[in-house]
Protein backbone atom coordinates (compact mmCIF):
# COMPACT_ATOMS: atom_id res chain seq x y z
CA UNK A 1 0.00 0.00 0.00
CA UNK A 2 2.72 2.08 -0.77
CA UNK A 3 0.39 4.66 -2.98
CA UNK A 4 -2.29 4.53 -0.64
CA UNK A 5 -2.23 8.36 0.26
CA UNK A 6 -2.19 11.41 -1.56
CA UNK A 7 -1.48 14.95 -0.35
CA UNK A 8 -4.52 17.21 -1.07
CA UNK A 9 -7.16 16.43 -3.46
CA UNK A 10 -7.61 13.10 -5.28
CA UNK A 11 -7.78 14.61 -9.06
CA UNK A 12 -9.54 13.82 -12.06
CA UNK A 13 -6.03 12.77 -13.67
CA UNK A 14 -5.15 10.34 -10.87
CA UNK A 15 -8.35 8.36 -11.50
CA UNK A 16 -8.04 8.79 -15.56
CA UNK A 17 -4.46 6.74 -14.75
CA UNK A 18 -6.16 4.79 -13.02
CA UNK A 19 -9.17 3.89 -15.28
CA UNK A 20 -6.68 4.12 -18.34
CA UNK A 21 -4.64 1.55 -17.09
CA UNK A 22 -7.35 -1.15 -16.57
CA UNK A 23 -7.36 -1.24 -19.99
CA UNK A 24 -4.27 -3.52 -20.19
CA UNK A 25 -5.88 -6.33 -18.46
CA UNK A 26 -8.52 -7.52 -20.83
CA UNK A 27 -9.73 -10.89 -18.34
CA UNK A 28 -11.55 -8.20 -16.29
CA UNK A 29 -15.03 -7.21 -16.95
CA UNK A 30 -16.30 -5.24 -13.95
CA UNK A 31 -15.03 -2.25 -12.51
CA UNK A 32 -16.91 -0.49 -9.54
CA UNK A 33 -15.38 2.85 -8.00
CA UNK A 34 -16.14 4.69 -5.49
CA UNK A 35 -15.34 8.42 -4.76
CA UNK A 36 -15.97 10.27 -1.30
CA UNK A 37 -16.38 14.19 -2.11
CA UNK A 38 -16.10 16.52 1.18
CA UNK A 39 -19.73 17.96 1.73
CA UNK A 40 -20.71 21.45 2.91
CA UNK A 41 -22.50 20.64 5.78
CA UNK A 42 -24.04 23.09 7.76
CA UNK A 43 -22.62 22.80 11.58
CA UNK A 44 -23.44 25.80 14.23
CA UNK A 45 -20.34 26.89 13.70
CA UNK A 46 -21.11 27.17 10.17
CA UNK A 47 -20.55 25.99 6.79
CA UNK A 48 -17.83 22.84 6.55
CA UNK A 49 -15.37 24.53 3.66
CA UNK A 50 -13.05 21.42 4.11
CA UNK A 51 -11.66 18.59 6.07
CA UNK A 52 -7.60 18.43 7.05
CA UNK A 53 -6.80 14.90 7.10
CA UNK A 54 -4.16 12.89 9.07
CA UNK A 55 -3.29 9.59 9.87
CA UNK A 56 -0.86 7.30 11.54
CA UNK A 57 0.51 6.44 8.29
CA UNK A 58 2.83 3.48 8.69
CA UNK A 59 -0.56 1.82 10.65
CA UNK A 60 -2.90 3.19 7.87
CA UNK A 61 -0.80 1.32 5.22
CA UNK A 62 -0.47 -1.87 7.33
CA UNK A 63 -4.36 -1.54 8.18
CA UNK A 64 -5.15 -1.13 4.62
CA UNK A 65 -3.17 -3.79 3.05
CA UNK A 66 -5.14 -6.40 5.61
CA UNK A 67 -8.19 -4.76 4.21
CA UNK A 68 -7.49 -4.62 0.23
CA UNK A 69 -6.20 -8.71 0.87
CA UNK A 70 -9.41 -9.98 3.31
CA UNK A 71 -11.80 -7.95 0.24
CA UNK A 72 -10.00 -9.44 -2.37
CA UNK A 73 -9.77 -13.40 -0.97
CA UNK A 74 -13.84 -12.80 0.09
CA UNK A 75 -15.20 -11.19 -3.64
CA UNK A 76 -12.38 -13.11 -5.54
CA UNK A 77 -11.09 -10.02 -7.12
CA UNK A 78 -8.43 -9.22 -10.18
CA UNK A 79 -7.88 -5.99 -8.28
CA UNK A 80 -8.45 -3.24 -5.16
CA UNK A 81 -7.16 0.08 -5.24
CA UNK A 82 -7.59 2.52 -3.01
CA UNK A 83 -6.05 5.82 -2.68
CA UNK A 84 -6.94 8.23 0.60
CA UNK A 85 -6.50 11.97 0.95
CA UNK A 86 -3.86 13.63 3.19
CA UNK A 87 -3.97 17.24 4.26
CA UNK A 88 -6.32 19.79 3.30
CA UNK A 89 -9.24 18.55 0.73
CA UNK A 90 -12.11 21.59 0.13
CA UNK A 91 -15.74 21.04 -0.45
CA UNK A 92 -16.70 19.18 -4.02
CA UNK A 93 -13.22 18.07 -3.87
CA UNK A 94 -12.54 13.70 -4.04
CA UNK A 95 -10.88 12.52 -0.49
CA UNK A 96 -11.24 8.66 -1.20
CA UNK A 97 -11.49 6.38 -4.37
CA UNK A 98 -11.92 2.92 -3.81
CA UNK A 99 -11.71 1.16 -7.25
CA UNK A 100 -12.52 -2.46 -7.43
CA UNK A 101 -12.10 -5.05 -10.30
CA UNK A 102 -13.77 -8.76 -11.26
CA UNK A 103 -14.63 -10.89 -14.22
CA UNK A 104 -18.16 -9.93 -13.44
CA UNK A 105 -19.83 -6.77 -11.70
CA UNK A 106 -21.63 -8.60 -8.69
CA UNK A 107 -18.18 -8.80 -6.69
CA UNK A 108 -16.55 -6.06 -7.90
CA UNK A 109 -19.93 -3.54 -6.60
CA UNK A 110 -20.12 -6.01 -3.39
CA UNK A 111 -16.93 -5.63 -2.71
CA UNK A 112 -16.51 -1.73 -3.63
CA UNK A 113 -18.86 -1.31 -0.67
CA UNK A 114 -17.49 -3.89 1.69
CA UNK A 115 -13.72 -1.79 1.16
CA UNK A 116 -15.31 1.60 2.28
CA UNK A 117 -17.06 0.40 5.16
CA UNK A 118 -13.74 -0.98 6.38
CA UNK A 119 -12.13 1.82 5.77
CA UNK A 120 -14.25 4.17 7.38
CA UNK A 121 -14.31 1.95 10.21
CA UNK A 122 -11.22 0.95 10.69
CA UNK A 123 -8.28 3.09 8.74
CA UNK A 124 -6.56 5.60 11.35
CA UNK A 125 -7.32 8.35 9.40
CA UNK A 126 -8.91 11.38 10.86
CA UNK A 127 -10.78 14.32 9.10
CA UNK A 128 -10.58 17.76 10.99
CA UNK A 129 -13.87 19.88 9.76
CA UNK A 130 -12.95 23.75 9.14
CA UNK A 131 -15.46 26.18 8.92
CA UNK A 132 -16.13 29.38 7.23
CA UNK A 133 -15.60 30.99 10.66
CA UNK A 134 -12.24 29.50 11.31
CA UNK A 135 -13.63 27.29 13.70
CA UNK A 136 -12.49 23.30 13.19
CA UNK A 137 -13.72 20.12 14.99
CA UNK A 138 -12.90 16.25 14.34
CA UNK A 139 -15.10 14.73 12.33
CA UNK A 140 -17.10 11.62 13.47
CA UNK A 141 -18.04 8.84 10.85
CA UNK A 142 -21.47 7.96 10.97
Amino acid sequence: MDNLFVQGAITSALLAQAVEGLQRKTGLGAHSIFLGQVRADETPAGPVTAIHYTAYEDMAREKAAEICAAVVEEYQLELLEIYHSLGTVKTGEISLLVLACSRHRRPAIEACAAAVERLKKELPVWGQELTDQEVSFWKVNT
